[in-house]
């Protein structure tokens, strides 16, 4: 290929194809997500030009058959678990482009191996987390990290990366809300629970949005906080008081200022 045919390849947002893959499946249409709908179809046409999405299938729309075309173009190159997940990983979807698009804006989990506060997190979620922790006067302590299953009133959302919970037993009610003020600054999808929900003591749990290693059921919490909701089954309005909402932003956009 000619370096003048390099050039003219379209460029494709990492940053909007994952924030689709978030808000999109679980939408009742095939309404596009502003801003994202031009990258994912670039992406649904080489998935298309593999074999593994249906022409019909190639709208914009980051739906559930993308998710399973995308997962099934992993598996071809011998990815398994979370790694086949149906939401793009840097190193997949630079291939899924060879000749056909360029990636800019690139997202990587890091190592799923470190730690911060006592729980386990990927290097993302860590580098989020310390970030929040800069903006309060006291340090935060995960009473549950990610990449475990070992809480069923979690219901799988900590099964992948980047979901936390944080202990809250040391703070005032203030402190509550400034952390998820601060946790939502940084990209989380943050909310603070209580008894009253469910089977759980109060704590704070958070999401990191834009995650490539989020399990299903933590990107619907993604898509629900993407629409004011709570994050919860019975899909309620989001109760943070408006003094500690922020705009919906993700790491790597935050970091941009």
């Amino acid at each position: 290929m000619l370096a003048t045919e390099a050039l003219a390849l379209p460029v494709v947002d990492m940053e909007m194809v994952l924030l689709a893959a978030q808000v999109d499946p679980p939408k009742a249409d095939t309404g596009l997500t502003p801003g994202a709908s031009g990258h994912v179809i670039e992406v649904e046409r080489a998935l298309n030009a593999k074999g593994l999405l249906t022409s019909g299938a190639v709208d914009g729309h980051y739906g559930t058959s993308t998710i399973s075309a995308y997962a099934a173009w992993q598996r071809s190159l011998n990815y398994t678990g979370i790694d086949a997940n149906g939401i793009p990983g840097p190193t997949s979807l630079t291939s899924l482009g060879s000749g056909r698009f360029t990636l800019t804006r690139t997202v990587s989990t890091g190592s799923r191996t470190d730690t911060y506060g006592g729980g386990r997190v990927n290097t993302r979620t860590r580098n989020m987390l310390a970030a929040a922790d800069a903006m309060l006067s006291f340090n935060l302590v995960l009473s549950q990290g990610s990449y475990t299953s070992s809480n069923p009133s979690s219901a799988g959302t900590h099964d992948g990366g980047g979901v936390v919970d944080i202990s809250v037993t040391s703070m005032t009610t203030t402190q509550r809300w400034e952390t998820v003020r601060a946790l939502r600054t940084v990209g989380f999808a943050a909310w603070l629970r209580n008894p009253s929900q469910g089977s759980w003591p109060y704590h704070i749990h958070a999401a990191a949005v834009s995650d490539p290693d989020l399990a299903s059921a933590a990107r619907n919490q993604i898509h629900d906080y993407y629409f004011g909701r709570n994050g919860l089954a019975n899909h309620a309005a989001d109760d943070t008081p408006t003094a500690y909402r922020v705009a919906f932003t993700w790491w790597e956009k935050y970091r941009r200022g």
